[in-house]
Parts: structure tokens; sequence; C-alpha cells
């Protein structure tokens, strides 16, 4: 029972350092909308954007994990965006599919001290040019190689925790990452889950230092920390809803704006 209970918490939570069992499936359908009047500057100080700017992203996203086996599971996250990036001088718009991630997680080893899973991930760039006056991505491609750790907190609580570290390649002009991320769950009922996570870039710096995107979301070299605080209601084994809102707490180079999301869930009972 224990591990099952962590189990479902950590599906509903983008699965963690957990696999899908083999055959199972899962996919997550998102709304969300981002919105930004601020920045980071190169200090990581919050300051105003030029010309009482504004940047929004509107976009359905759909992610959907499928387990190959009970210790492979394969991963695809695809997003459908509409941006807008206005100021006192101009606007620009733009809509269309954004990057694709394609990747797989392959648990190491588990026991009752908790999972060890690799994970590896390719992000493929969408059908937009990166020379566009407001790109929906970097236009370019990025390899990642990342380790996960999850345990059950059962008995202690009805939850769990994780933790992630990887390091993303990124080809072009975009400077490489370190990405970090640090997530606990809990279940208040059979029924409302909780979750909150600090998701985390360190750019290495080694980007282009020219810089023309007209995305403030898509720099060259940015740190960025972002806190995500979701409500979730499981409808039945298989279905369920989250809620979720997600503000970015610090950063370098990139936009400072707060990402709200309305998600429904299906994963195999």
């Amino acid at each position: 029972m224990p591990v099952l209970l962590v189990a479902v918490s950590a599906a509903t939570a983008f699965a963690g350092a957990w696999t899908e069992p083999r055959g199972a499936f899962y996919e997550k359908l998102s709304y969300n909308y981002y919105y930004a009047h601020e920045t980071f500057d190169g200090g990581g100080n919050r300051a105003g954007t030029a010309g009482n700017g504004k940047f929004t992203d509107n976009n359905i996203s759909n992610y959907a994990e499928y387990g190959l086996t009970d210790d492979l599971t394969v991963i695809n996250a695809l997003t459908y965006k509409w941006l807008e990036n206005e100021n006192d001088d101009s606007r620009a718009t733009a809509a269309g599919i954004g990057d694709v991630d394609l990747g797989a997680r392959y648990k190491l080893h588990e026991s009752h001290a908790g999972i060890v899973s690799a994970q590896v991930l390719v992000k493929i760039p969408g059908t937009y040019g990166k020379s566009d006056p407001l790109p929906l991505g970097n236009g370019q491609v990025d390899a990642e190689l990342r380790f996960l750790y999850g345990r059950s907190l059962y008995p202690f609580i009805p939850g769990y925790a994780n933790v992630e570290l990887g390091y993303r390649w990124r080809t072009d002009g975009p400077a490489d990452e370190l990405r970090y991320l640090a997530e606990f769950g809990l279940d208040f009922t059979k029924s409302v889950y909780g979750r909150v996570k600090l998701d985390g870039i360190y750019s290495m710096d080694n980007g282009r230092k020219l810089d023309g995107s007209g995305n403030p979301t898509a720099t060259n070299n940015f740190d960025l920390g972002k806190l995500d605080v979701a409500v979730g209601y499981k409808i039945g084994p298989a279905w369920g809803l989250e809620l979720s809102c997600r503000p970015d707490i610090y950063g370098q180079n990139t936009a400072a704006g707060t990402n709200y999301s309305l998600a429904v869930y299906y994963k195999t009972p």
C-alpha cells in the first residue's frame, strides 16, 4: 500500500524518479498562461521592461509517458503557443508548435531507501524560424542527461520527496545549462493532493553574447528559478484535475513573470 500511494502521488507530479509499469500510460493536457512585465537584469535584480513592455505566453501542452518495461519509460512533450510581446513603440505576435521533447527514463535502483533513475532528453525545435520577430523558442537542438532520486515518506506522512540534477548541452547560440529540481508532494486526503517544487536553471555562460531574440524567455545566457505550487483532485482511479501557480522567484537575463496552469490528466488505472 505505501508504494502504491507514493507511485500515484509521483505520477500526478510528472513522475519524478518513478517509472511507469510495463504497458501503463500517463498523459497530462494543460492550458498555461504566462505573463511578465518585469525582467531579471544581469545582476539578478528585478527591473521594469523597457517601454512598459509586456509579454504573454498562452499555450496548450501535452505531456505523455509510456512504460516499455517496468524499468524503462519513454517521454514526449508537445506545446502549441500563442505569444505576444508589446511595448509603447511596437507589438509582435506569434503562434505555432513550440519545441518538442523526446526522452526516456530508466530505473537504476530501487530499495527501501528510494528510487534512483537516469533520464535522457532531446529537445527538437518546432515549426518556427529562430530569426522570426517573436520566435517560439531558440530554434536549435538540446540534449540532456539527468539523474533523479525519489523516496516515499510513508509511514511518517502520506507523501514523497524527489530531487534531480542534470546537464543540458545546447547547440548554436544558447549556453549549456545545469538543471536542478527539488520537490515535495503530499496527499491531504484520498482524493486531494498538493505539491511544491523548485525548478532551476543555472547557465554555464558559454553562449553567444550577442542576443537579438524578440522572446524575453529565450535568451542565450540566463539563470532562472521557478517555484511551482500545485493542488490536484483525483476524480477516480484514472482521471484527475490540477491547478498550479509558478512564479519566477530569481534569475538573470530573462523575463520575470508568473505561469498559471489548469490541467487534466489520465493514467492507466
